[in-house]
């Protein structure tokens, strides 16, 4: 296996989207729709714009992933009170039934692969993720 950081960290993700979707897509759920509910979870009624900046998805890809889960009933869109321009996401009750799903997932699977490493490395590679996550952010801002 290549030990270049780009690899690893590829490979992580594919890894453990895939074991992610093995379990979920049992629940119905599709590519992307897990990552959206776990947001909303922490973040109902949020703008449709900060669920596509905090999920990390194109807003037009955003788009057509919320309508399809607006038609599961998983959540349902609409706007506010002198906001009219605005389309804000919510969990229904399904929605919420799923996220619960969501974080029993990841929570098991979390703990699972990280369970090959020592109680101190396991802080340090979620902050040493978080940096990298920060300064790829930073980044972009400025291009």
């Amino acid at each position: 296996m290549d030990q270049s950081f780009h690899y690893l960290l590829m490979a992580a993700h594919s890894l453990f989207h895939r074991r992610v979707m093995a379990e979920l897509s049992q629940e119905g759920l599709t590519s992307g729709q897990p990552k959206v509910l776990d947001y909303l979870g922490l973040h109902d009624g949020s703008a449709q714009k900060d669920v596509a900046a905090g999920c990390q998805i194109d807003p037009a890809t955003l788009t057509g992933l919320l309508t399809r889960m607006e038609e599961k009933g998983l959540i349902r869109r609409g706007t506010r009170e002198g906001d009219r321009r605005t389309q804000y996401v919510y969990l229904t009750e399904l929605g919420r039934h799923k996220h619960q799903q969501v974080r029993q997932t990841f929570s098991r699977l979390e703990a699972e692969v990280l369970s090959g490493l020592e109680e101190p490395q396991r802080p340090a590679l979620i902050q040493a993720l978080h940096t990298v996550c920060e300064t790829m952010i930073d980044t972009e801002v400025l291009q």
